[in-house]
């Protein structure tokens, strides 16, 4: 059959034509996009669908006290985000297709403001309400308009929380309400994104902050400089750890996150602080800068190192300035950091010095000219200046009555001509020593060598270096040079810490370290620590001793210098010494600058010193019930009211039968002891009002006030014995509520 062209249309030409030029147009595309857009839809594919070798942050070690007791640790907090974009579409929740399982409505956030019926609407009351609970001050309403804007404005990443991170125990709040409880079984039909967080938390908030150091936003960050300072910038390559990495895809609309090198967290540091000593020293000082206000001075720094003698570990370390606010805080490290004219704790290196050269003999006399002498065209005059000084004195007797005159004419005698003698003495004794601390910011001791032309040198300078001026000595290198004299001349290094630990196990013990194993002869340091001894027992030390055991020590009042000399610079008043005399345990050095008011070392640094000795005293010679124990006995200890699920962790360390059944983990409870078994009892408390905290641990009350809105004031530690804001009495938001704590009597 011949075909016939007049039956080809020229409307189907023109489809072919079409189609070929379509069929053209896909194959240029595609090979547009395999060689000209190829970079950009790689970036899409990365950014979209897949990202490669991410970073996964390890856990930061801990620093744990002395006995194990946390003190700075990474909690985790959370951002909970709801993604109003994912889920069903809205037509199929207007027809109400929702998803039922047991007759159990899963609630999208679409169905909670489209969903028809009384039933929705109570729903999100009941997310408002709960949520007003979790995270106060804001109210039910409030919360309810919040959430509405975030699903008008169908943002991807709407705050649920805003600007508020939530802690373990209120994330775990928050996934109980209706809708986010579902999240577990139904995250891609709930929307939601659950960001951790670990921040940087001290559960002993101000003890010995600067020395535990701080982080920039109590958090880690990527450029591994978060650490700022303390034993977190000291430590921070072992505390940091070593980061993982991961990658990322996109599978059923979700992100699947997979690790590729799993992250090390890092080491646990153990800390010489011993966190009652710490406490006690802390206590100690403020009470004596109340003191000096009560009697018209004013303080404004103040420092206390308390150091263990054979070791040198360091017990405690307080260091408080005044701020504008009339409080003191801990915030800069001056115990470590700042240089100071010691004043008259210096006369101690300078009569060993002597002692030491053999220059000097405890029976040599001096005279104390009626308390005004002129040192070479200068007018040194001692403390009891204006009721007629002193007048002929032994070497004994002249640190013993802190006379500037007697040790001033006794060193000049000896090293007038030969001042660079004196220098090289009192860095050999260890008063000079650079400790090596391993602190960004610890200062090493300034103490003048005389040129060989003197031209740095004038004829006062020996006699004023005598006695604790025109030096510049940081109070852990003067509690250092007194732990070597209570240590039998030996001069060990400061020990900031004496473990590192993973998972609970030792890795590595810090030694204890010698700097100097003799810093002056035996016959030398046994007559200075009888010298310090009377100085406590007869002379101006007085106030620093105590009647249970016997102290050693000197005290020290200094001027302090400004651009216009000594005159109204303030003055820095001491103590330092050690306790038992005659079998020391402890060194301490209490440091107090006083802006204005009547300066006293003895009379202001001796009590806060004796406090600490004595409390500390007192807890060592406590009968230590753990020798009479029965080796095949299981002992009970007494738990605080508190978080359940913390105490059944301790229980179960210490091998102890519990029984909480009925009782979350997350639930504050009471325990009572059966035997050799403790049952729990959870407690029903209104979140709207204070609940009762006396007989909860310090923690656990501080969580329940902030969580209500509250600021929390903590005296003392241990568990709650009385509270501001009684039980039963309405939440005050931004309130401060104080709470007294004592520790457990011992039986």
């Amino acid at each position: 059959m011949k075909f016939d062209k007049k039956y080809i249309s020229g409307q189907f030409t023109l489809v072919i034509i079409l189609a070929l030029l379509f069929c053209v147009g896909i194959v240029f595309f595609m090979v547009k996009t395999m060689t000209v857009d190829k970079k950009k839809w790689d970036t899409v594919k990365k950014d979209n669908f897949e990202k490669d070798s991410l970073i996964v942050e390890p856990t930061r070690g801990n620093i744990l006290s002395a006995d194990g007791q946390l003190m700075a640790s990474d909690l985790p907090d959370y951002k909970v985000y709801i993604d109003f974009k994912s889920g069903l579409s809205k037509a199929a929740i207007k027809n109400n297709e929702f998803i039922h399982q047991d007759s159990v409505f899963y609630f999208t956030k679409d169905s909670l403001f489209l969903g028809k019926g009384e039933h929705y609407a109570k729903m999100l009351d009941s997310i408002c309400e709960g949520l007003s609970k979790i995270c106060p001050p804001t109210t039910a309403a409030e919360y309810r308009k919040h959430l509405a804007e975030g699903w008008k404005s169908q943002s991807r990443y709407f705050e649920v929380c805003k600007h508020k991170t939530l802690n373990y125990i209120q994330y775990k709040e928050l996934m109980a309400l209706p809708f986010f409880c579902d999240y577990e079984n139904h995250k891609y039909f709930v929307g939601l994104n659950i960001v951790p967080r670990n921040n940087r938390k001290k559960p002993f908030g101000s003890l010995a902050r600067r020395t535990l150091g701080d982080m920039f936003g109590d958090k880690d960050n990527k450029d591994n400089k978060s650490a700022r300072s303390g034993l977190e910038l000291a430590y921070d390559s072992l505390l940091r750890g070593v980061p993982g990495i991961m990658h990322r895809r996109k599978i059923l609309n979700r992100y699947v996150d997979l690790i590729d090198i799993k992250p090390i967290n890092g080491y646990d540091i153990v800390s010489t602080i011993d966190v009652s000593m710490q406490d006690i020293s802390e206590n100690a000082l403020r009470e004596e800068f109340k003191e000096i206000k009560r009697t018209g001075g004013l303080a404004d720094m103040g420092v206390v190192v308390l150091m263990e003698t054979k070791t040198g570990d360091v017990k405690a370390i307080v260091n408080l300035s005044l701020y504008d606010d009339g409080a003191y805080y801990e915030a800069r490290n001056f115990a470590l950091a700042a240089l100071m004219e010691p004043g008259s704790t210096f006369k101690t290196a300078s009569i060993l010095v002597g002692l030491d050269d053999g220059t000097l003999d405890v029976n040599e006399t001096t005279n104390g000219n009626g308390g005004v002498y002129n040192m070479y065209g200068s007018s040194m005059k001692d403390h009891n200046w204006n009721r007629g000084g002193y007048g002929e004195m032994d070497v004994a007797h002249t640190l013993m009555y802190s006379s500037n005159i007697g040790v001033s004419r006794l060193i000049d005698k000896h090293y007038h001509d030969c001042p660079e003698k004196f220098v090289e003495g009192l860095h050999r004794i260890g008063i000079g020593a650079d400790l090596k601390l391993p602190f960004v910011g610890a200062a090493t001791p300034v103490i003048r060598m005389p040129k060989p032309d003197r031209s740095n040198w004038s004829k006062t300078a020996l006699a004023w270096m005598s006695i604790g001026y025109e030096t510049q000595i940081p109070p852990i290198s003067t509690v250092s040079f007194y732990n070597a004299i209570a240590n039998n001349g030996t001069m060990v290094r400061p020990r900031f810490v004496k473990a590192i630990q993973r998972d609970g196990e030792t890795v590595e013990e810090m030694p204890v370290e010698v700097i100097k194993q003799q810093i002056a002869r035996p016959q030398a340091i046994a007559q200075i620590r009888e010298m310090l001894q009377r100085v406590v027992a007869e002379g101006v030390g007085k106030r620093a001793g105590s009647k249970y055991f016997s102290v050693a020590g000197k005290t020290g009042t200094a001027q302090i210098g400004g651009k216009g000399g000594y005159k109204g610079g303030g003055h820095l008043v001491s103590f330092c010494g050690y306790f038992p005399a005659e079998d020391p345990q402890y060194t301490c050095i209490v440091a107090i600058r006083l802006v204005h008011g009547s300066a006293s070392g003895g009379g202001q640094a001796g009590p806060v010193f004796k406090k600490i000795a004595e409390s500390i005293y007192a807890n060592a010679v406590t009968s230590d019930l753990s020798r009479a124990r029965d080796s095949l006995a299981v002992f009970v200890p007494t738990i605080k009211k508190g978080y359940v699920g913390l105490a059944k962790n301790v229980l179960a360390r210490l091998k102890v039968k519990s029984n909480a059944q009925g009782v979350q983990d997350d639930e504050i409870g009471t325990s009572t002891t059966h035997g050799k078994s403790v049952a729990f009892n959870a407690l029903d408390y209104d979140f709207d009002h204070m609940p009762d905290l006396q007989g909860m641990g310090v923690r656990d009350a501080v969580y329940e006030i902030e969580r209500r809105g509250m600021r929390a004031k903590v005296k003392g530690i241990g568990k709650v014995v009385a509270q501001s804001l009684q039980a039963g009495a309405p939440n005050q938001p931004k309130q401060v509520v104080e709470i007294e704590c004592e520790e457990l009597k011992k039986e």
